[in-house]
């Protein structure tokens, strides 16, 4: 089912699966009667209730003089009037308790979701009647982007009815909503590389339970875009998160987002080994920006062998230098006077006095002054600290150069904006 569907052209077409099904519908000859007679008198009184259609058949009863009938051949029938017609005016109405609209006043949302709903039904109807028959039934479907005009909550609602549809499903989605709600066993991943076009999975047979739910809950649930990814970049803290998609743009000239690379806090040094499994698994390119304290250090390593990457270590991991973090790293490569004029555009101030006095306090702070003030205020702070690096015209921190330097490598970026 390709992703242009729409329940209202199903609705006219014999060959959709809601056409197929309606073209099978059988009533037992004694329900026929009684229903067209139901029809004929609703007819009836349709018509002789209403003075307009009451005047036109009246009116059209001169045929009967022109064509010289003796019995007058005229009907109005504001209702189909034969039971085998009932189909080709179905109309389907939804709405909530007090209103409903026809499917046409509906969105592509409602009536998309609407059409994958009929093929539901549809493989329901053949699987019990292959059941009645005692056949054996096991259809294979292919569904187009189920997530089509439907907002998050709805992809994965409509999700879990699609997995309840007898068979095997083969669901192609560009949705990390749907993604998520996956098993992690059902994903395939598809890419191209100089060898042609390779399909990837997840080798949850070498991954304990526990790291299956790592997976599940540090990476898919939380950042299911990365199945997307043409480049994670993975790191620490929340600094890295604020002031590297910063740094990146002004470097490469263009955003993250253009660029398909996801720039990821991981939420502490110990938390690498579900992303790089994951990433590895799927064929999805990665780097890593760590901070250099010798028990993360140790601890990046050691996640790196557990991956059991091909890549080398130097391929990979960019170090800070010595023990640093990277509020250290910025005070180590000469930006306090960038670090300074952040820390005062970060306060509001009430008068030109007060805010002239700041800057003269700010101004003689020292580096461990400096670094006290970073951490303490480092998730406002990150961005405008970048901003400021990249105001001075200064290059930006080496350790940064390094990182995108890998970047252009991977990305096949020969350019630079600085």
């Amino acid at each position: 089912m390709d992703a242009q569907r729409d329940i209202l052209e199903d609705t006219r077409l014999r060959g959709s699966y809601l056409g197929k099904m309606l073209s099978k519908i059988e009533y037992s000859p004694a329900d026929i009667q009684a229903i067209e007679q139901q029809i004929e008198q609703l007819n009836e009184k349709a018509v002789s209730s209403s003075n307009i259609l009451s005047h036109i058949k009246e009116t059209l009863k001169g045929l009967d003089s022109a064509l010289e009938n003796t019995r007058s051949g005229i009907e109005l029938t504001p209702f189909t009037k034969k039971i085998r017609d009932l189909n080709k005016g179905l109309m389907i109405y939804y709405g909530d308790s007090q209103d409903s609209f026809s499917m046409e006043y509906h969105g592509m949302g409602t009536r998309s979701w609407s059409s994958l709903l009929t093929l539901k039904s549809f493989i329901g109807l053949l699987a019990s009647n292959a059941e009645k028959v005692g056949s054996v039934f096991f259809p294979i479907l292919a569904i187009e982007e189920p997530e089509a005009h439907l907002h998050p909550n709805a992809q994965k609602q409509l999700y879990s009815q699609i997995n309840d549809i007898a068979g095997q499903k083969i669901i192609s989605t560009h949705s990390p909503y749907i993604a998520a709600v996956a098993d992690l066993g059902q994903i395939r991943s598809f890419y191209k590389d100089q060898e042609g076009t390779r399909c990837d999975k997840v080798a949850i047979d070498s991954l304990t339970d526990e790291d299956q739910r790592k997976i599940t809950r540090h990476v898919i649930n939380s950042r299911g875009e990365i199945f997307f990814s043409k480049l994670m970049v993975l790191f620490e803290g929340e600094t890295e998160e604020q002031a590297l998609p910063i740094f990146a743009k002004h470097h490469f000239g263009k955003s993250v987002v253009e660029m398909g690379v996801d720039f990821i806090g991981v939420g502490g040094y110990g938390n690498y080994l579900p992303f790089l499994r994951f990433a590895e698994s799927l064929n999805i390119p990665w780097l890593i920006l760590s901070d250099a304290e010798e028990k993360t250090r140790n601890s990046v390593k050691k996640q790196f062998d557990n991956c059991r990457s091909k890549k080398t270590e130097a391929d990979v991991i960019v170090f800070l230098d010595n023990d640093n973090n990277i509020e250290n790293q910025l005070l180590k490569d000469g930006f306090q006077d960038e670090i300074r004029q952040a820390l005062i555009e970060l306060d509001d101030y009430h008068s030109e006095q007060e805010k002239t006095s700041a800057q003269v306090k700010i101004k003689a702070f020292n580096d461990e002054k400096l670094y006290k003030q970073m951490k303490k205020s480092k998730t406002q702070f990150a961005p405008v600290i970048a901003e400021q690096i990249i105001k001075s015209k200064k290059t930006l921190p080496p350790k940064i150069i390094e990182l995108f330097n890998k970047i252009s490598s991977i990305l096949n970026i020969t350019e630079k904006a600085s």
